[in-house]
C-alpha cells in the first residue's frame, strides 16, 4: 500500500473512532457492572440471565405491533408456551407494521454499530440482523454484565440517536426484550440460520448475504465463527 493510501486509509479509521467516541460515550473510563438474576419475569415476560449463556435475543420498536396484537400479547397467560406466543410475534413482526424506521440506513447504521461496540468487552456477539422494525441478535454473556443491562444500553444510544436523525421525540423501542438460551451445537445453528435467513423469510431480498444489516452480509463473512474459536454450549 503507497503512503498516500495508507494515509487515507489511516484518516478514516481516526474518523471512525471519534465517530464511535461521540455516539457511545464512556463515564470516567469505567462501565457499571450488574448482576445476573438466573430466571426472573419483567412484566408478561420471563427471562433467564447467566454469564456464560449463548442468548438469542429479539426487541422492537414501540409501533411494530398493530396494538390489538400487543395487547392480546399481553393477555396470554405466562402457563402458555413461550415458543408459540414467539412465533405468533414474529408473524406479526415480518409483515412490516408501524413506521419501520429501521428501514432508515442511517438508523439500521446506528443500530449495528451499537451492536458491535461492545462486542468483546461485555458479551461476545454471535450473530444478529436489524430488520426494518425489530432486532434479532445472538450473543453470549459475560460476567458481571447482565443481559438485561446489555440490552437496554443497545436501546438507549441508539433511540437517542434515532430520535436525533429522524426530528422526532418520544418512544422508540418497545419495553423489554425477548430472550431464549441456546442449548447445544444443534440448536446454535439453528438460531444462527433463523436470524440470517429473516430478511428473506420477509420478502426483503433473495438471499440472506444481501442484507446489508446482518452478520450474513459479505462484509462480515470474515469473522471467526464462534464454534471454530472454542465457544462451549450447554
Amino acid at each position: 500500500m503507497g503512503s498516500i493510501q495508507k494515509s487515507v486509509m489511516d484518516g478514516f479509521v481516526l474518523l471512525a473512532a471519534r465517530r464511535r467516541a461521540y455516539m457511545f460515550p464512556r463515564t470516567g473510563g469505567t462501565i457499571r457492572m450488574t448482576a445476573h438474576k438466573g430466571w426472573y419475569s419483567r412484566h408478561y415476560l420471563p427471562h433467564f440471565d447467566s454469564p456464560g449463556v449463548v442468548q438469542a435475543v429479539t426487541f422492537r420498536l414501540a409501533d411494530s405491533l398493530p396494538v390489538y396484537v400487543a395487547e392480546a400479547v399481553e393477555q396470554e397467560p405466562k402457563t402458555r408456551a413461550a415458543s408459540a406466543v414467539r412465533a405468533r410475534i414474529q408473524q406479526d413482526l415480518d409483515r412490516g407494521h408501524g413506521s419501520c424506521a429501521l428501514r432508515d440506513p442511517r438508523i439500521a447504521r446506528v443500530v449495528q454499530e451499537s451492536l458491535l461496540y461492545f462486542d468483546g468487552e461485555r458479551y461476545r456477539l454471535l450473530a444478529w440482523v436489524v430488520m426494518p422494525n425489530h432486532v434479532h441478535v445472538l450473543v453470549e454473556t459475560i460476567e458481571g454484565y447482565a443481559l438485561a443491562s446489555v440490552v437496554q444500553s443497545w436501546k438507549r444510544h441508539t433511540a437517542r440517536h434515532a430520535n436525533l436523525l429522524l426530528y422526532r421525540q418520544g418512544r422508540f423501542w418497545q419495553p423489554d426484550f425477548y430472550d431464549r438460551y441456546v442449548r447445544n451445537a444443534r440448536h446454535y445453528d439453528q438460531a444462527v440460520a433463523y436470524v440470517h435467513s429473516n430478511p428473506v423469510s420477509a420478502g426483503l431480498v433473495q438471499v440472506a448475504e444481501d442484507w446489508p444489516w446482518s452478520s450474513a452480509s459479505l462484509e462480515w463473512q470474515g469473522r471467526e465463527s464462534p464454534l471454530e474459536s472454542g465457544l462451549t454450549l450447554l
